[in-house]
Parts: structure tokens; C-alpha cells; sequence
């Protein structure tokens, strides 16, 4: 049987990065600067009772940080359109958008995932710009043929 590895785990309130309402890393010196750093945090990103948090195996121990999000910690970082539109998150998981599960919150889009949600990046944004549309003070989505209202929070 194997030797089960120690966990050590830092609760929140003190890590020492955090993620931003744009879906950008920080720490006590500022914004992260390196991609390869940036896309092994998001990667790295997991779930459990406790919340958001990034682990590491490092031999005999396994180190599980939770960080502190300023809305969320689930972005939709990219938008693929084929036969369907595939949302790219930060985490590289790619899901189908559901139109039904849109809604506006403080002038940004969000998705319900579950009991998550997943906010859109202006870049996202950009991506499905043609697809949106404002009317009589109401928010929509055009995706193929049929019109979605897009709930406001």
C-alpha cells in the first residue's frame, strides 16, 4: 500500500496572490507578468466545500493554497464558434454556451455553471459582440436562429 502524502493547507486569508474581477493573478508586487506562471495558476485551479484553490505536489507533500477572488474565480478567456459556440475558460476547459444561462450583473456577463458561475472577459466579450444585442433597455443573444433574453441582476 502507498505512503499517503502530507497535505499542507493555507487557508485564504493568507495567501499571498489572489484573483481579480478581470481574471488576472496578483500578488503584494502587482499583476503577474509571465504567461507560463499565469496559465499554471489557471490551470491549477480546483474546487471542493472549502472553496477555490491551487495545489502542488512537492515530493513527499502536497501544498493546497485557497485564494481570494475578487468575483469569481471561472472566466471565459476565449470564444470558439463552430457548430457550436464553444466557451474557452481559464482553466482550458471548454464547455458549450447555454444561452438560458446568461444573465447581467453590474454591466458584465456571466453564465451560470452548476452552482458557479463564469464571467466573461472583454476579450470574450469582443469575441460574441455580433451575437449580442440591447433593446428597450433589455439584453439579448442571437444564436443561430433563436433569440435569447439575457436576464439582468
Amino acid at each position: 500500500m502507498g505512503k499517503k502524502i502530507e497535505e499542507i493547507i493555507i487557508p485564504k486569508e493568507e495567501a499571498v496572490f489572489w484573483l481579480d474581477k478581470n481574471g488576472c493573478w496578483h500578488n503584494e508586487q502587482g499583476k503577474f507578468q509571465h504567461k507560463k506562471i499565469i496559465d499554471f495558476f489557471h490551470a491549477a485551479i480546483r474546487k471542493d466545500a472549502k472553496g477555490y484553490y491551487l495545489s502542488q505536489n512537492h515530493g513527499n507533500y502536497r501544498e493546497k493554497v485557497y485564494f481570494c477572488c475578487e468575483d469569481g474565480a471561472l472566466f471565459v478567456f476565449d470564444v470558439v464558434k463552430e457548430k457550436d459556440i464553444i466557451l474557452v475558460l481559464n482553466t482550458k476547459r471548454q464547455i458549450k454556451l447555454k444561452p438560458r444561462k446568461l444573465y447581467v450583473k453590474d454591466d458584465s456577463l456571466y453564465m451560470r455553471l452548476g452552482k458557479d458561475f463564469i464571467k466573461f472577459t472583454e476579450r470574450a466579450l469582443m469575441r460574441i459582440s455580433e451575437l449580442l444585442q440591447y433593446q428597450n433597455h433589455q439584453y439579448y443573444i442571437k444564436v443561430g436562429e433563436r433569440k435569447y433574453k439575457i436576464p439582468e441582476l
